[in-house]
């Protein structure tokens, strides 16, 4: 179940009201009538099922209440009440399988920022897997895998694509074209560094790369591994239950890929570079395809009942339209 807490004008306020008090997948509905002040209106406090969550937001978005007050949504971890059990059986589906559109969409907004701790963490990841490299050290280059924070835009640029979000697309991109070219020059300087300093070989041939020579040497099986981690990934991050997300991460060699282009390039071995390069566009590409491909199906069940909705009589209550989104085309495919 998911709790909101609804700001509304008293007309908009009123036609929500309607509309929750109407749905089979709402309960607990309370009415605080002129109790906010800013911005001034009613408010309504609900709990509706995770299965109808995005098809009741949409409706609540098409009254135009995000523009005018507020809708906060919380998690309920527990609710003991027969009025819930009756919500989430009338929605169809299983409360893990759900999708909260909303809810994802706010999740890869926060993980595309450029942000100074985004590119920090990127760079220190990749010294991670520097040195793992060199001391082919496979419990270095997971703990590198796990530190590194590429894989939220990666899975904003996917949200982007299916959700057709121009402007988080771009912020997914330019997360993703600053992080790793900044690593990567990290990389190089840290590996020259430690060359100059006499703390690592001087060649790569003087120590074995027994362990982590699959980095730069990509094959069918690194572009099955990554689609399967894309899947995993969003899957992930669209369900309720979000254990998985750690096993994606140690599962992809995104970054070892990158700082391997750095150590490579550092050693002058541009074979190398470049199988390490070839290695990071077979992930990147293999993930994103897969997570697209993943959110495409997902989003059809949720168009396909959209569409079902709009036809819904308790869309009249709250005197929206019979079978159109009086908002946008959007919701309906």
């Amino acid at each position: 179940m998911l709790h909101l807490r609804i700001v509304a004008p008293p007309k908009s306020a009123r036609s929500a009201l309607e509309l929750l008090e109407a749905s089979g997948s709402a309960c607990n509905v309370v009415f605080l009538e002129g109790a906010a002040r800013k911005p001034e209106g009613d408010v309504i406090l609900v709990d509706i099922a995770r299965e109808d969550a995005s098809i009741l937001l949409s409706d609540l978005k098409e009254l135009q209440i995000p523009r005018d007050g507020s809708i906060a949504i919380e998690e309920i971890d527990l609710e003991l009440s027969e009025a819930a059990d009756r919500a989430v059986r009338h929605a169809p589906g299983l409360p893990s399988d759900a999708v909260v559109w909303e809810e994802v969409e706010a999740r890869t907004s926060e993980q595309t920022e450029l942000s100074i701790s985004f590119v920090l963490f990127m760079v220190l990841a990749m010294q991670i897997a520097m040195v793992g490299i060199i001391l082919d050290s496979t419990v270095l280059i997971i703990g590198a895998m796990i530190v590194g924070p590429e894989f939220g835009p990666i899975a904003g640029s996917c949200v982007a694509t299916v959700n057709r979000r121009k402007e988080l697309a771009l912020r997914s991109a330019r997360a993703l074209l600053v992080g790793f070219p900044v690593g990567i020059v990290a990389t190089i300087a840290a590996t020259l560094v430690l060359k100059w300093a006499g703390a690592v070989p001087d060649s790569y041939e003087d120590e074995g790369q027994r362990f982590t020579e699959f980095i730069s040497h990509p094959d069918h099986f690194s572009f099955i591994v990554a689609a399967l981690a894309g899947v995993a990934g969003m899957l992930s991050l669209t369900s309720a239950k979000s254990g998985a997300l750690i096993g994606v991460l140690v599962s992809v060699t995104t970054i070892p890929a990158a700082a391997n282009i750095g150590v490579a390039t550092a050693y002058s071995d541009w074979s190398e570079a470049a199988g390490a390069a070839a290695q990071l566009g077979v992930n990147l590409g293999s993930i994103f395809l897969a997570g697209v491909s993943t959110l495409f199906i997902q989003r059809r069940f949720y168009v396909y009942r959209r569409k079902r909705h709009l036809e819904d009589p308790e869309r009249a209550a709250a005197g929206l339209g019979e079978g159109r989104d009086e908002r946008s085309k959007e919701a309906v495919g």
